[in-house]
Formats: structure tokens, C-alpha cells, sequence
């Protein structure tokens, strides 16, 4: 009778199981499409492309795609777009991975200790309330207008929005999980190891997208303050120039960046929180 009865468990139990997803894919999102975060720009290329070819866009305010696809080959035969790219990207990497290691440690610092938030989360507070472009001339001031400064500037946006989205998700750990560690004789560590650290993860990657953002935001104000080479100091040539399409394509290598860091961090996010069901899933 056991035996003959385990079958029709897990018969039941797929059933369920199916009922389950078919009714969140009834009232969620729908099923998930493939390549769905390419078909917003991929349109906005269409529209541009479009109005380009009607004569819709003056080529003075915003060269035609095949204008600005001719120009990037023009800088990529020459070697410009290359050596600038290679700095952006270096400058940006290393400020993104400084300013995450600082704002993950101050995160857990102020969300497991009430000494450390006092101590931490005022201070975070007032850099989230002011602007990057307002601490530009105080950072210029100390620190020089050297690779310095811009690393600093970057690092410093970087970190808000992962301690931010961190401290707030260690803050937001249910009760019961807590009641729960007591209760089994979990010690301190063994909670923040096993209880703590993975109910931060979801905050944490949120955080992590918006500072991928973020780092190439910050990439573009400090590139043009007296830098020597990146793809800010192409577009800023550009702009004394008067060379619109080289500005555009600048724009459009920080927009592509932009959008494969955003993808791979999202990418490892589903990898890393794969035991959470959700309605993106």
C-alpha cells in the first residue's frame, strides 16, 4: 500500500506544482521573453533610424545611424576609440569594485550592530543627499585633478546605493527567523552566516544594478574635468570641435555598457538567488 500510494503523492505533487506556475503566469508578468531586454532599444534604433531616413532629424542636432556607425569605424581604424575605451572601462571596474566592497562592509557594519549604524548611517545619509557634481570642486580641492580625484568621485556614488538597499534588507530579516536561530542555539556568527547574510542577498543585487548604473553616471562627469584620455575626454574634444556625430558616439558606447553590466549583473543575480520564486521567474 506504501508503495502504490508514493506514486500518486508525487502525481499530486507535480499537479500542484503546475496549477502553481500556471496561475502565476495568469496573474503575474507572463512568460518570460526571450531577449526582452534588447527590444526596447533595438525600437529606439528602429524610431531613429525611421526619422533619419524621413528627414524628421536635422542631421545637426542628431546625425542619422549610418552617419554615427561611419564615424565610430573612422575611430576605431585610427586606434582613438580603442585607448579611450580601454581607460573608461579600467576607471570604471576599479571604482565600481572599491565602492562595493566599502558600501557592502559599511552595510553589514550598520545593519548587525547598532554601534556601527549610529556610528555609519548618518554619514551615508548626507553623501546620498548630495549630488555627485557638487562635491566635484571640494574633491578637486584635495585631492587634485589627477586619476585620483575621478576614482574617488566614482567610488563615493558607487557605495550609497549598496549599503542603502543592504543595510535596509539586513534591517528587514523576519522576526521569526530570528525566534527560529534562538530556538535551534544558533551562535551570532552562525546566524549572520546562515540567516543574515542570504536574506541580504536580493537587497544587496539591487543595490549592485544601481551601482553598475551609477559607476558609468559618474564616469561621464569626471572624464570631463582636465582629463587626458577616456571616452568623456573624446566626446569633450568633440564638443569644442563641433563634432556632433563623435559626441553621439560616445553616448552610445556608454549606453551599450551600461545596458551589458546591468544584463550581467542581472544574470547573476538569477543565478544566485535561484531558490527564490518570484514573479520574474
Amino acid at each position: 500500500m506504501a508503495v502504490q500510494a508514493l506514486p500518486r503523492a508525487q502525481a499530486r505533487g507535480s499537479t500542484e506544482l503546475r496549477e502553481r506556475k500556471a496561475s502565476r503566469r495568469r496573474l503575474g508578468p507572463g512568460r518570460a521573453i526571450p531577449f526582452g531586454a534588447a527590444i526596447g532599444p533595438l525600437l529606439l534604433v528602429a524610431a531613429w533610424v525611421i526619422s533619419s531616413a524621413a528627414g524628421a532629424l536635422d542631421p545637426e542636432t542628431l546625425p542619422a545611424p549610418w552617419t554615427v556607425a561611419q564615424t565610430a569605424g573612422d575611430l576605431i581604424a585610427d586606434g582613438r576609440l580603442q585607448s579611450n575605451l580601454l581607460t573608461s572601462v579600467q576607471r570604471a571596474a576599479i571604482s565600481l569594485v572599491l565602492g562595493v566592497l566599502i558600501g557592502l562592509v559599511l552595510a553589514l557594519l550598520a545593519g548587525l550592530t547598532r554601534l556601527g549604524e549610529a556610528i555609519v548611517d548618518g554619514p551615508i545619509q548626507i553623501k546620498r543627499a548630495i549630488p555627485t557634481l557638487a562635491l566635484i570642486p571640494l574633491f578637486i580641492v584635495w585631492f587634485g585633478i589627477g586619476e585620483q580625484m575621478k576614482i574617488i568621485v566614482i567610488t563615493t556614488s558607487v557605495l550609497v546605493p549598496v549599503y542603502i538597499n543592504t543595510h535596509a534588507q539586513l534591517r528587514g530579516v523576519d522576526a521569526k527567523h530570528v525566534e527560529l536561530a534562538e530556538t535551534v542555539g544558533l551562535s551570532r556568527w552562525q546566524f549572520v552566516r546562515r540567516v543574515a547574510l542570504p536574506g541580504s542577498l536580493p537587497g544587496f543585487f539591487t543595490g549592485l544594478r544601481m551601482a553598475v548604473t551609477i559607476s558609468w553616471l559618474a564616469l561621464v562627469v569626471v572624464e570631463q574635468v582636465n582629463a587626458t584620455s577616456g571616452i568623456g575626454y573624446l566626446m569633450t574634444q568633440a564638443r569644442t570641435y563641433g563634432q556632433i556625430d563623435v559626441i553621439v558616439v560616445g553616448l552610445v558606447v556608454y549606453a551599450l555598457f551600461g545596458l551589458i553590466s546591468d544584463t550581467a549583473v542581472r544574470r547573476l543575480e538569477r543565478r544566485a538567488l535561484s531558490w527564490r520564486q518570484s514573479l520574474g521567474d
